[in-house]
């Protein structure tokens, strides 16, 4: 069949052959009798261009023209109106608790956090070429603002020894680069509280530092919209999650991450893991400074991982629990501001002025770490079984007592373990630095609907906030195009835009819009994840530490 031309379809997004060595614009696919495609690896998405390629010219005018030599002139072209270069995608990522380890990974040992089930959500939305404007959206916390593309600081982000590449690993970010966007940020929001100012410049900054770093003056104009059920400032990952949705949404518009689909193997597919989330460590940088890197990979990857950074010169050994079992949590938010690094310089003045007897307390968190790992991580675990939960529930109880011992919890946490045990639920703890937060509770298999109720009420009497929550679910996931299928019934499926997300009510408003699902017979047809494809053991059959 010569001059055959495909258009491939893998896992939902149509994907273009890999580029040739040099070349920096797709190729068709054509051969003869049986040659066939090799693989899959680095195929690409399309973007500006193939669009550019595929647009469609008109003739002005039908009379054809001389050259005044007798030749026929070439009829003079003309653009149509111009329209969107791809349809408007979807990118999302969870948040995450820290269930094991608070406190003692200061000190270089073992700790282990887990996805929950709330997400950020991030809505692309592709403009007409005549459009040459970039919109950050963020309703959530107030936040809007448009840069004129051909304004932005490009000339300091290409230079020779300042570019980077969608494959690069940055650890730390550039002095000169933030000081050019300097201009662009300070801009933001001038109207609002100093508080939230900082925020939204906060967020700002991270999108435009990848969007900067990756992208190039010929990037088409877009609205990114942002939508989250994450509390913020609580604990749980929020800023994380934004930027696994920013870095994710960037590189599929620069066609550099192939899936995810069913048939990738799980090589390929950790391959786009990692460079999500090297550019989403960017982002963290921009919003926190010196960050840990473990909210991003847990965004990124999903389920759960153990996480280990003994000397902070190097980056930190993580070990990805690819087979950590979806759990019902409920999630409390006290509603009580803290400090991070107030609770962190409390503990280490207890450690310096008590030694003996603070280190065997963070020795014993260490230790509860590493005995749930080695429970979850057997052959015979079964999540379902009573007894493995309550032993993973009762090492949350202990935790927590450990860290009480250390002088970081606070008398709200306090208060929402009481209530949770009199109702006899499941086994709670604090996740985070404490002196406020949240509280997480694993909730026993028997919890009767009529008793969560009861505890759902006298919490709402008390002033707190409750989430009922999943643990250990998928990592970054992509909806492309942006359309969602409500069961096989829905043939048509519901076209997400711009103007349904903004309007979605809050965050049950946005789950019911655009949610993920919860569980794995729950999951809405259309949205897909690295982390749910295949397996990653090694040839013993256990999980191999990464570094990142």
């Amino acid at each position: 069949m010569p001059g055959l031309h495909i258009d491939w379809h893998i896992g939902g997004l149509p994907l273009y052959p890999p580029t040739q060595s040099g070349d920096s614009k797709p190729r068709t696919l054509s051969w003869n009798n049986h040659t066939a495609p090799a693989s899959v690896n680095g195929w690409i998405l399309p973007g500006e261009d193939v669009e550019e390629e595929m647009e469609s010219l008109k003739v002005n005018g039908s009379e054809e023209a001389t050259n005044g030599h007798g030749n026929t002139e070439r009829p003079v072209l003309e653009r149509k109106s111009s329209s969107p270069m791809m349809p408007a995608f979807m990118t999302s990522a969870p948040g995450k608790v820290i269930v094991y380890g608070e406190h003692a990974v200061v000190y270089g040992k073992a700790a282990m956090a887990a996805a929950i089930s709330l997400r950020s959500y991030l809505l692309v939305t592709a403009l007409s070429r005549s459009h040459r404007t970039i919109t950050l959206r963020f309703p959530d916390i107030g936040m809007e603002h448009s840069w004129k593309i051909d304004d932005l600081p490009w000339s300091a982000f290409s230079q020779p020894s300042k570019k980077k590449h969608y494959y690069d690993l940055v650890d730390k970010l550039d002095p000169e680069l933030l000081e050019a966007m300097q201009p662009h940020l300070t801009v933001i929001s001038p109207k609002a509280s100093s508080e939230d100012r900082k925020i939204h410049q906060n967020a700002a900054s991270a999108f435009l530092y990848l969007f900067l770093s990756l992208g190039s003056q010929k990037f088409p104009g877009c609205i990114y919209t942002l939508r989250s059920t994450i509390p913020i400032g609580a604990g749980l990952g929020s800023s994380a999650s934004i930027s696994v949705c920013l870095s994710s949404a960037i590189l599929l518009q620069l066609r550099t991450l192939s899936g995810p689909h069913p048939d990738q193997p799980r090589e390929e597919a950790d391959l786009q893991i990692e460079r999500i989330n090297r550019w989403a460590f960017v982002g963290e940088m921009c919003i926190h400074g010196n960050p840990s890197g473990v909210d991003n990979t847990v965004a990124t990857g999903g389920k759960a991982v153990v996480f280990k950074r003994g000397n902070y010169s190097q980056p930190p050994t993580v070990i990805p629990l690819r087979n950590f079992p979806e759990l019902p949590l409920l999630l409390v938010n006290t509603r009580q501001s803290r400090s991070t690094a107030a609770e962190v310089a409390k503990v280490a003045a207890l450690r310096k002025a008590q030694p003996a007897v603070i280190e065997p307390i963070l020795e014993a968190i260490s230790q509860i770490t590493e005995s749930a790992h080695r429970l979850i991580s057997t052959s015979g675990f079964d999540a379902k079984d009573a007894g493995s939960v309550q032993t993973l529930g009762g090492l949350m109880s202990t935790n927590h007592g450990l860290l009480a011992a250390l002088g970081v919890s606070h008398p709200k946490l306090e208060r929402i373990r009481e209530i949770v045990d009199t109702v006899g639920l499941g086994w709670t703890k604090l996740t985070g630095a404490g002196g406020g937060g949240s509280a997480i509770t694993l909730l026993n298999s028997n919890a009767s609907p009529s008793k969560l109720t009861s505890l759902e009420e006298q919490l709402a009497n008390e002033g707190f906030e409750k989430f009922e929550t999943t643990l250990g679910g998928d990592g970054v996931g992509v909806l492309w195009p942006a359309v969602l299928h409500n069961g096989a019934q829905d043939e048509s499926g519901q076209e997400i835009d711009q103007e349904n997300f903004l309007n979605a009510d809050g965050r049950d408003g946005v789950e019911q819009l655009v949610g993920v699902g919860i569980g794995a017979f729950e999951k809405r047809e259309g949205w897909k994840f690295w982390s749910s494809v295949g397996s990653h053991v090694n040839s013993e059959g256990k999980q191999e530490p990464i570094s990142g």
